[in-house]
């Protein structure tokens, strides 16, 4: 009796033994996948980042070789430049445009082609198609086509209208460059709708419908609520990337005409490989990076308000 029971415990101890060993095994095997994540994240993200907090508190001039502690100089300098202010006012102004067209835009793109109309394959490869296209060839031939002897003035001049030098203009440049963004991403928001709105219950539709329910009044208490997820994704995408934008800005407008398209990483740029006063384009950086923290955290705090099954 003795020796079964010998047995037994043996039997259950190396069996404690095997699991303790294949749960090492797992976490591991877990640790080896995240590991070049977690290397990645630190030496890409997290060090650059303290890096460049670290250098806003120094006057860094790279052709006069100088590398000297400021403290809070380059921040007090940042609250005094009336050109950071342009520069904060312009990337407002191209945010809050390129939200706003860019989200309507999309959402009635794809409001259009949930109908499932004849030509909708057709009609969905036209307004996705700038998405993988090159960002700088892109911007490229929009430079072209709004030149003053360009084709959207040529087209213009066809229907008797004298069409303005778009990208000369100060009340034409920054509209022109949000139009421009537009037209390049909305295909992208589009087919995140368009998934969006194929995911909501058909059935719901149809017994608003029954119920006497407009189809605004569907769309707007059912359809609305239902793809809100959706829309707080592409909203918080869509202006953490408007505050990013420079290739459009370098290549159409330079910043100009004066300082009314000069956004903020276009700025940042200017101080940096321009000026060579990297110190204070790390400032700016910094400010910059605290603003899309804050908007974003602002809208994924604000979502339990109006994102459905947010509580």
């Amino acid at each position: 009796m003795s020796a079964t029971l010998d047995r037994s415990t043996r039997r259950r101890a190396t069996s404690a033994r095997r699991r303790s060993t294949a749960r090492r095994a797992d976490v591991l095997t877990g640790y080896a996948f995240v590991t070049p994540q977690l290397v990645g994240s630190a030496v890409f993200v997290i060090g650059p980042l303290i890096a460049v907090g670290w250098y806003s508190l120094h006057d860094w001039n790279v052709l006069a070789n100088s590398f000297t502690f400021t403290g809070a100089a380059n921040y007090q300098r940042l609250i005094d430049d009336p050109s950071f202010v342009d520069s904060l006012k312009a990337s407002g102004i191209f945010s809050a445009g390129l939200v706003v067209l860019n989200v309507g835009l999309a959402l009635l793109l794809a409001v259009m082609l949930n109908q499932r109309m004849r030509g909708t394959t057709t009609f969905r490869t036209f307004f996705f198609s700038p998405v993988v296209v090159s960002l700088v060839a892109w911007t490229i031939l929009w430079g072209f086509l709004l030149q003053a002897d360009g084709g959207i003035n040529g087209f213009l001049s066809q229907i008797g209208v004298d069409g303005p030098n778009w990208l000369r203009r100060e009340d034409t440049a920054m509209l022109s460059v949000i139009v421009v963004q537009v037209f390049k991403n909305v295909g992208l928001n589009m087919v995140l709708f368009l998934a969006a709105l194929q995911g909501v219950p058909g059935e719901i539709r149809e017994a608003a419908r029954v119920d006497g329910a407009s189809a605004w009044r569907s769309f707007r208490s059912i359809t609305i609520p239902l793809i809100s997820p959706t829309i707080l994704l592409v909203s918080i995408l869509t202006i953490v990337g408007s505050l990013q934008v420079f290739a459009q800005i370098a290549v159409l407008t330079q910043g100009g005409p004066g300082t009314s398209t000069t956004v903020l990483v276009y700025y940042l740029y200017q101080q940096a490989f321009q000026f060579n006063e990297f110190g204070y384009a790390s400032t700016v950086s910094v400010v910059l990076f605290l603003i899309v923290a804050v908007l974003t955290l602002v809208q994924w705090q604000t979502r339990k308000r109006w994102v459905f099954h947010e509580v």
